[in-house]
């Protein structure tokens, strides 16, 4: 077996913080793709670019990154692939590394793996988030009839099952990616397994910094977000985008298996 992470990126400051992490990300993944928005500044481009063993793909539309990952990830031989935000994952490998290689592993013995957030995690976030999230969380949970935190930015597939979401999936919602590739796995008869993991706890506070940021940090970003009502707002449009990409992969008609 042989796994491939393939991720969106879209740095505020994180590229340091990258390329300081990236040989420890060489050692754990066969293959890496970094999709980056076309408006990236070419300094990141360049630096990531040069990153050994990473293909690197900027997608001119950016709206379709995460659909744009998973297909370039096919053209490589894995067996199994990681998404992930990358923004999160840096975090994620900075402060649970054993965490994250645990997770890394069990990625390549499922079809398909939800990597969802423990209470611990979910209390870094501010209530713009939670309670927001909460709603296509507890909608999808209910239809696919187990518990799943889906807008963790992090899912593990197997090629089959990846193969399978590429070819019924549609690029247009990109935040709605988290509930439509789930509905479509279980829609093409994949099992789908949930893990819970502290490593995704709020990555937004790691912005422009040197390293992860801790927990006062945390605190005080989380008071500014949910003081602000256009977060709240931002993160009302993002559940609705959720809710009506995997509303719509339900009724889709799809491609069936080969």
């Amino acid at each position: 077996m042989t796994i491939a992470l393939t991720t969106t990126f879209n740095p505020r400051g994180e590229t340091n913080r990258l390329l300081r992490l990236y040989p420890e990300l060489a050692a754990a993944y066969d293959q890496i793709v970094v999709v980056l928005p076309p408006f990236a500044d070419e300094a990141d481009v360049m630096a990531i670019r040069a990153l050994p063993g990473c293909t690197v793909v900027v997608d001119e539309t950016w709206a379709s990154g995460r659909y744009t990952s998973l297909k370039r990830v096919l053209a490589t031989d894995a067996t199994h692939i990681h998404y992930a935000d990358m923004d999160r994952l840096l975090r994620w490998v900075e402060t649970r590394r054993d965490e994250w290689l645990r997770t890394v592993e069990q990625v390549q013995r499922c079809e398909c793996l939800v990597i969802g957030r423990t209470p611990a995690a979910w209390a870094t976030h501010p209530q713009a988030m939670i309670q927001t999230e909460a709603i296509p969380n507890q909608l999808f949970s209910h239809l696919l009839g187990q518990e799943l935190d889906l807008s963790a930015g992090s899912k593990g597939f197997s090629r089959d099952v990846l193969a399978f979401i590429v070819a019924n999936s549609q690029p247009e919602r990109p935040m709605g990616t988290d509930a439509e590739w789930i509905v479509l796995a279980q829609r093409g008869g994949f099992s789908i397994e949930a893990a819970l993991v502290d490593g995704l706890d709020w990555e937004i506070p790691d912005q422009h910094q040197e390293q992860a940021a801790d927990a006062a940090r945390q605190q005080l970003v989380r008071e500014h977000y949910d003081a602000d009502a256009s977060k709240w707002a931002h993160r009302v449009r993002v559940a609705q985008e959720i809710v009506a990409a995997g509303m719509d992969a339900l009724v889709r008609r799809l491609i069936e298996r080969s």
